[in-house]
């Protein structure tokens, strides 16, 4: 089994939105011939994982087990300390059917005054997971700590 990623090969990005394809696609720099598992007409699996790196890694490997093909995916999310780490694993819920992340945002203002804390500590996780077909895979996780500020500055 070739466990290399190899210029110009295909490689399946784990999502089916399209705007996450495209930033992927440009931090690979043109390297690998991008396809999405929509692309693919493969089915989004249940983020069944209590961390980041576990959704990411049940994601590649079901987008890369479906496909016969190496798989990219990542799960990511806001951590507050003073919500006990929620919205967390699932942030992307707390956005809405829309995704809409300013809403999110404004969920999180609204808790946070309801429990009344001015602690505004919180972190940002992001976990990659490549995936080989019925074969190995590799996880890697980062965090960035830092402090909300309300109200958001900025539109990302």
């Amino acid at each position: 089994m070739n466990l290399k990623l190899i210029k110009g090969m295909r490689l399946v990005v784990a999502t089916h939105n399209p705007g996450k394809a495209v930033e992927i696609d440009a931090l690979l720099g043109g390297h690998y011939a991008v396809v999405t598992a929509a692309g693919l007409n493969l089915p989004e699996p249940d983020e069944t994982e209590s961390t980041f790196a576990g959704n990411a890694l049940l994601k590649a490997r079901h987008a890369a087990d479906r496909s016969g093909e190496v798989a990219l995916a990542d799960d990511s999310g806001l951590s507050v300390a003073a919500l006990d780490g929620a919205p967390g694993i699932f942030s992307a819920r707390w956005a809405g059917p829309d995704k809409d992340f300013a809403f999110a945002m404004r969920r999180v203002e609204e808790r946070l005054e309801e429990v009344g804390p001015d602690d505004r500590r919180a972190w940002f996780t992001s976990a990659l997971a490549v995936a080989w077909p019925d074969g190995p895979a590799v996880v890697v996780e980062g965090r960035v700590d830092g402090q909300l500020t309300f109200p958001p500055r900025g539109d990302r």
